[in-house]
């Protein structure tokens, strides 16, 4: 009898153990909703514990403290999101405080509401209105929402994907293509911007030079005279200093080209680029100039075009100074700006049509009695009408009678109304590129060197007498130029395909 008491006692104690266990669980999971502290699982913010409750079907709460500012919420709406911040329990543990029973973070209190809503609304993420775009996308960061969140919350405010630009397949077409076409890709690509950029400016500053009296007369002095029997052969394009400058610039514009197109990803989206067919259009006026010169020269002074289609064509050569556009920000921010506002200036332009057709009209009808007026008929006040409604009033004509001028105080009035109305769309497409420019700019990654093992053995493949004794450190030492260090896979490429290893003693 005895040993069968002291067999049942064991299970008698574990029977009330179990009961104490159940009356636990059901203590807990029926404790008041409005209880201001948390439940003793976040003194120990463990997994266990949240399978424990979870299986109990009870509504942990959370109490998350952001620089001062306290939210509950419960714990199951931060797990929806495993992966975040807050839902993952091995990323929100670091923050957690056993003394106050609660997570603290010394972050933005107001775009806190927006990340908690996140949670609560199962993934709606919207900035408030009283912060900033900047600040609001680092504490997103910082609570890791993901990138799909971000992606969308940049959408929802009215930043647009851009498409990815295709690269070469060809290791060398690559580089070749990256060092042309994006200066900020390398500092081998921003010396290329910067030598084209000073190009285009020589280009430009000699066409407006020998537009100058002194060096126009000078060049009409040493030409061949038409009235002269015999060709002076003293005089050939090849002796104008603007000529020699001018063809060294075109001689890089024709380099510039070929290897861009020759290293392009798509041959038909190389012509289709406005910027390739203006670097086109930019160069062949000077062989059509050349052409002419020297069949003009060979031809004993006879003229093989007219001198109007000729200033035509040279008028052309100033196009080149959009050729800046590839390598100013500030130039591409404006061309997106007037292509996204084509809508708003054709409205504009298309008020002006009415405002001056309708002006044109009247001032010519309330000048038609005063036989001084200026005003012959419509055709000719539109110049007027023009001018005073963009408010340039150049002065050249100007109305006499009392009927006239009130025409043109009109005229004025509604030709500042009209400009007025469309500039706030054109200022606000402004800064929305502009922005969204400097955004992409500060997201963009930073430039990492190669590693000190492929830099030596880089090296050693190209230089082996002088590299292949150098230890890393030594190779980096010789080696800090980034210009040559960006140039060493297409050196590699370039060594590999010739097999001329004297090529490459230029990086020592």
């Amino acid at each position: 009898m005895i040993e069968e008491e002291e067999a049942e006692g064991p299970e008698e104690e574990e029977e009330e153990e179990g009961d104490r266990g159940s009356k636990r669980s059901s203590f807990l999971c029926n404790m008041d909703d409005d209880e201001e502290t948390v439940s003793i699982t976040d003194r120990r913010p463990q997994s266990g514990y949240e399978n424990v409750y979870s299986e109990c079907g009870c509504c942990e709460r959370v109490v998350i403290n952001v620089s001062g500012l306290k939210f509950e919420t419960q714990l199951k709406t931060l797990t929806q999101f495993p992966d975040t911040l807050l839902g993952d329990p091995d990323k929100r543990i670091r923050y957690f405080d056993p003394l106050r029973n609660e997570y603290f973070f010394d972050r933005n209190r107001p775009s806190f509401d927006a990340i908690l809503y996140y949670y609560q609304s199962g993934g709606r993420l919207k900035r408030p209105v009283n912060v900033p775009f900047d600040i609001f996308s680092e504490e997103v960061k910082f609570y890791e929402l993901g990138e799909e969140a971000i992606l969308k919350f940049r959408e929802d405010e009215g930043f647009v994907k851009e498409e990815e630009k295709p690269l070469p397949e060809d290791e060398f077409k690559r580089q070749i293509w990256l060092l042309f076409e994006y200066p900020e890709s390398s500092s081998p690509a921003r010396g290329i911007a910067v030598v084209s950029v000073l190009v285009i400016v020589i280009s430009i500053v000699i066409f407006c030079l020998e537009t100058l009296p002194e060096f126009r007369d000078e060049k009409e002095s040493l030409q061949p005279r038409n009235n002269s029997s015999q060709p002076d052969h003293g005089f050939t394009p090849f002796n104008d200093p603007f000529f020699i400058v001018e063809t060294v610039c075109i001689i890089w514009f024709s380099f510039e080209i070929i290897v861009r197109f020759f290293a392009s990803p798509s041959k038909t989206y190389f012509f289709k680029n406005i910027m390739n067919s203006i670097d086109i259009v930019s160069i062949l006026p000077y062989f059509i100039t050349l052409g002419t010169d020297l069949a003009q020269h060979q031809g004993n002074g006879q003229h093989a075009m007219s001198f109007a289609i000729l200033r035509i064509i040279r008028l052309v050569r100033v196009f080149r100074i959009f050729k800046l556009s590839r390598h100013s920000k500030g130039l591409q921010i404006l061309g997106h700006t007037l292509r996204a506002s084509m809508r708003e200036l054709a409205l504009l332009i298309f008020f002006l049509v009415i405002g001056v057709i309708l002006f044109s009209s009247a001032v010519y009808f309330a000048e038609a009695d005063e036989p001084n007026t200026q005003f012959t008929s419509i055709p000719d006040a539109f110049w007027w009408a023009v001018v005073t409604m963009t408010t340039v009033g150049y002065g050249d004509m100007k109305p006499i009678t009392v009927g006239g001028k009130i025409v043109g105080s009109l005229c004025a009035i509604a030709g500042v109304l009209t400009i007025a109305l469309p500039v706030p769309v054109i200022v606000s497409n402004f800064n929305y590129f502009y922005h969204r420019e400097t955004d992409n700019e500060d997201q963009s990654p930073v430039e990492e060197s190669m590693p000190p093992g492929e830099i030596k053995s880089a090296c050693c493949e190209l230089v082996p007498n002088v590299w292949k004794d150098l230890p890393p450190r030594i190779a980096i030492f010789k080696y800090n130029n980034k210009v040559l260090q960006n140039l060493l896979p297409a050196l590699l490429h370039i060594k590999r395909a010739f097999r001329f290893d004297l090529f490459c003693l230029i990086i020592y």
